[in-house]
């Protein structure tokens, strides 16, 4: 008895006469509020500690999933592979065209070829799933190649290939694959960022392509018969359709691609 009625007094407002006057069992029922309390509170510390904690988790998932990814050196080596395999490969395909499945009724599936190959796809693709470093990586080797006696450009290879009037094109695959990997991955993976890495890409491709031309017409000569107008139309604004249609499929695959693995 003597211990409880000890108890200490819950406000410093309540004077010692009127706590010795009060009632035993009113500073027990005190006393258990104050112990409720006490529990109460430490159940808000506990729940805010856990709701600081959750926040901080979702905020660095946010910040994760806002954040462009950068190839590792792994990858820029497999996609360096890969882009200068999808070069080659894509130099002797010659990219087609399929009609819209409403007419394939009444007349049928047409494939119409686009009067370009895969080769400017196949490097513009490097460059917006592997990133600047493995887009020009690939084509470095591509050149490289080609350039000691490997057959890997469309007309052959070997050093006199620097005497073609294409060869500034494929120059322009160093500079348009890495422009296009860079511009890639300056954003999240987005349909209008990536087709504008791959025009840009593609601009720089036949920028150059144009500089080499005019370049080879006063050093060299063009092809007989050909003026420099005439390269310029044939090698720069004829397949140029084609390759804008060649780069929405690019556009749409890497858009899947890096989703699928950057997501």
């Amino acid at each position: 008895m003597s211990n409880l009625r000890q108890l200490p007094k819950p406000s410093q407002e309540i004077t010692d006469f009127e706590w010795e006057r009060t009632p035993y069992s009113v500073k027990i029922i005190i006393a258990r509020l104050q112990h409720i309390l006490q529990e109460k509170q430490q159940d808000i510390d506990n729940l805010r500690l856990e709701n600081q904690w959750l926040r901080e988790q979702l905020d660095l998932q946010i910040d994760q999933g806002s954040q462009v990814h950068t190839p590792s050196a792994p990858e820029v080596i497999l996609w360096a592979v890969i882009g200068f395999i999808l070069t080659v490969g894509g130099t002797f395909v010659e990219a087609h065209n399929i009609s819209a499945p409403w007419v394939w009724g009444t007349q049928g599936i047409q494939i119409t070829t686009l009067g370009v190959t895969y080769q400017v796809g196949a490097v513009l693709l490097t460059g917006c799933l592997g990133g600047k470093n493995a887009a020009i990586l690939s084509q470095i080797a591509y050149l490289t190649l080609g350039l000691v006696g490997v057959p890997l450009f469309a007309r052959g290879g070997g050093w006199q290939y620097i005497l073609e009037p294409n060869f500034g094109y494929l120059l322009g695959f160093v500079f348009g694959a890495w422009l296009c990997g860079y511009l890639a991955f300056q954003n999240l993976a987005r349909i209008n960022s990536l087709i504008f890495s791959c025009i840009a890409g593609l601009l720089v491709i036949h920028l150059t392509g144009i500089a080499y031309l005019t370049f080879l017409s006063y050093w060299h000569g063009l092809e007989e018969g050909m003026t420099l107008l005439q390269s310029i139309y044939s090698y720069s604004i004829t397949p140029l359709p084609g390759q804008l249609a060649v780069i929405c499929a690019v556009t749409l695959i890497s858009w899947i691609m890096r989703k699928l693995m950057f997501a």
